[in-house]
């Protein structure tokens, strides 16, 4: 058994893949849109883990989702989580839980998808401005 991918539904394609790709920092690896299935899929995942790909599928046809929540979360290890965290707020993500411990922080797609993120090896020594930070909404 090997793992693909994990699918989310996106009901905005252009703004979630400015939240994955150009705020989060995934890499597109391909993208299929089916005329008569009425759906775009785009596949994406972080530099050098390509095997680990998140599916973003926009229907065509306007549908509501709901639950978000009910999701959980995906997560990603990042080398720096403040530069990370700091290039989400540059692109207007709002950093639901910062990362005042220097290990993990919460932040939510446009589609409500929260996505965790986890400093690689030891957690960072706490720096300003997150380490006074509150939360904001939930996570």
């Amino acid at each position: 058994m090997k793992y693909l991918h994990t699918m989310v539904r996106v009901t905005d394609i252009e703004q979630s893949l400015r939240f994955y790709r150009d705020a989060l920092g995934l890499k597109e690896l391909k993208r299929h849109e089916s005329e008569k299935g009425r759906f775009t899929l785009v596949f994406l995942a972080a530099e050098g883990d390509e095997d680990a790909q998140v599916e973003l599928t926009y229907n065509w046809d306007p549908e509501s989702y709901s639950g978000g929540r009910n999701f959980g979360h995906l997560a990603y290890a990042v080398d720096d989580i403040y530069a990370v965290c700091k290039r989400l707020q540059d692109h207007g993500v709002v950093i639901n839980r910062p990362p005042r411990d220097g290990h993990m922080a919460f932040v939510r797609s446009p589609d409500n998808i929260s996505v965790e993120l986890l400093q690689k090896g030891s957690a960072l020594a706490p720096r300003e401005p997150w380490a006074s930070m509150p939360n904001v909404g939930a996570w």
